[in-house]
């Protein structure tokens, strides 16, 4: 099988949706279609100067009416783990539906993203209307300090802030960057860890634009990281251990399952900031070797 070219931050997005089977076919041509993009030209022409309560309203209403057309079967577990926040979030990533789950969680919330996701047709005036937080991953240090002060302002406006800290939807091995824990340090916020299975099947975007009804997904609350052990502790040891144990639990048995990489089926993500888990060290292995060669072939 021939791989799939390897995605790259300039090309220009075109969203697809293909749902798998006629019957799911005729649904979202009729139904799902018409609610999706009329969901996001009304959430387009809200006020730009939202309270915290009404954003969360209107993403929450966004959220619920998607994901109750498309059928995800949304389990949410460790709810018991949420204060009164605001937390900075950080989510296990495998696909655009992780955001519609997120939002059925009892926090007010903005979210990091991709600049380019910023320019996406439909998508894009939405979420910077919404005023979500753009960041460039591949900008290390211009994305941090976009990142610390974005945080800053949601969080000190009342709301919590979403991060993904593998950076990209490759999938379970990906490994997670450093620049949420060192901004916790740096406002002073608690980390609230939450594992995501099951999402990538949803919409395979940008693998396949594969589309899927009735999918079973999981979204786990794990303990918060309160701002005084993240002031005190070694930041890469409870950088690596919260790692470990967000995906313990979204591989536990029982979970939906998680996106697992294969590059030779995925490509590469050359030119994304893409680093794989060390604990998964056969495939680290086969991505150093393959970045080593690829740097060798540009120099």
């Amino acid at each position: 099988m021939i791989p799939p070219p390897t995605p790259h931050p300039d090309d220009p997005v075109e969203l697809y949706f293909v749902p798998e089977g006629r019957a799911a076919q005729l649904k979202f041509a009729a139904l799902g279609r018409p609610l999706i993009w009329g969901e996001l030209r009304r959430a387009g022409r809200v006020p730009d100067d939202l309270s915290v309560a009404q954003r969360f309203q209107i993403q929450q209403r966004f959220s619920r009416r998607v994901l109750g057309h498309l059928g995800v079967r949304l389990e949410l577990r460790g709810l018991e783990n949420i204060g009164d926040g605001p937390y900075l979030i950080a989510s296990l990533h495998e696909g655009i539906a992780d955001v519609l789950c997120l939002l059925q969680l009892p926090l007010p919330m903005r979210f990091v993203a991709r600049r380019e996701i910023f320019t996406w047709p439909e998508i894009g005036p939405v979420i910077t209307r919404l005023g979500h937080l753009s960041i460039n991953p591949e900008h290390p240090l211009g994305g941090f300090r976009d990142l610390w002060r974005g945080a800053t302002t949601i969080l000190g406006g009342g709301e919590s802030l979403v991060t993904f800290p593998q950076g990209a939807i490759a999938g379970i091995q990906s490994d997670f960057q450093r620049g949420v824990f060192e901004v916790a340090r740096r406002v002073g916020a608690p980390i609230l860890p939450v594992a995501i299975s099951g999402t990538h099947r949803v919409w395979e975007h940008p693998f396949a634009p594969t589309l899927r009804y009735g999918q079973p997904a999981a979204l786990t609350v794990l303990p918060p990281i309160s701002a005084d052990d993240l002031q005190t502790g070694n930041l890469e040891a409870i950088r690596v251990r919260t790692r470990r144990a967000m995906k313990a639990a979204a591989l536990k048995g029982g979970s939906p399952p998680a996106r697992v990489f294969d590059p030779d089926r995925d490509g590469y993500w050359d030119g994304y900031q893409l680093d794989i888990d060390p604990d998964f060290s056969e495939m680290a292995r086969k991505m150093e070797a393959h970045r080593a060669g690829f740097l060798k072939g540009t120099a």
